[in-house]
């Protein structure tokens, strides 16, 4: 996300992404059975989240679910 100017509204749909990611891996902590056939389901929502977190565009959005996922995962 390099020098690309982002609307609010493309920002809200990043976060939206992301708070997808979250959910997804509070799913898989709950039931891991349920994603057995899915070894990267993890790897790749945190790395999702990781890449995410280091764009420069945020404002004041509340990152924490991101964070807490992270480290909750890795």
């Amino acid at each position: 996300m390099d020098n690309e100017v982002e609307t609010p509204e493309e920002i809200a749909r990043h976060y939206r992404s992301a708070m997808d990611s979250v959910i997804l891996l509070e799913r898989v902590a709950a039931d891991p059975d349920a994603y057995a056939d899915d070894t990267t389901v993890v790897s790749r929502n945190v790395e999702h989240l990781q890449l995410v977190v280091g764009w420069d565009f945020w404002t004041d959005e509340d990152l924490t679910p991101f964070h807490n996922a992270i480290a909750a995962n890795t």
